[in-house]
């Protein structure tokens, strides 16, 4: 990463205090660099345990708590003069999320060390430990 510029920044979040956290990480390099930011929020296909007939209000649900803070995450980049596009994708958070950076060649994830304490219970280990793992796009982990 220091041999080359930082152009495309990948931020997932989830609405939680370490996601913005790291978003207004993001904010700092995108204004150095010049680069842009793409807000990532996965969304879990089914709810954390078995609801049989869940599954539709559960998504609506988990969508339009997403489009809420992704429209805040939108009002705080522009505010900062930084281009921000919001991404929902469905699916396993640390899968997608290290699968998106690397199929959209991004320079660098920013990602925050814990995700909402509501949804906790969705994951199974921390999502950031699985992206810094699985990644081969370079990750900074905010704490």
């Amino acid at each position: 990463m220091s041999s080359k510029s930082i152009k495309k920044i990948l931020v997932p979040l989830d609405g939680s205090k370490y996601s913005m956290e790291g978003l207004h990480e993001a904010i700092l390099l995108a204004k150095q660099f010049g680069a842009k930011i793409t807000g990532l929020c996965v969304i879990p296909l089914t709810p954390p345990v078995a609801m049989p007939g869940l599954q539709t209000p559960f998504k609506s649900y988990m969508t339009d708590g997403a489009a809420k803070f992704m429209a805040e995450a939108t009002k705080i980049a522009s505010r900062n003069g930084v281009n921000f596009q919001g991404k929902l994708i469905y699916g396993e958070a640390s899968t997608e999320i290290t699968k998106f950076a690397s199929d959209k060649k991004f320079d660098l994830v920013v990602i925050g060390s814990r995700g909402r304490s509501e949804l906790k219970q969705l994951f199974l280990g921390s999502i950031s430990n699985a992206v810094v793992h699985r990644s081969q796009v370079p990750v900074l982990v905010i704490k």
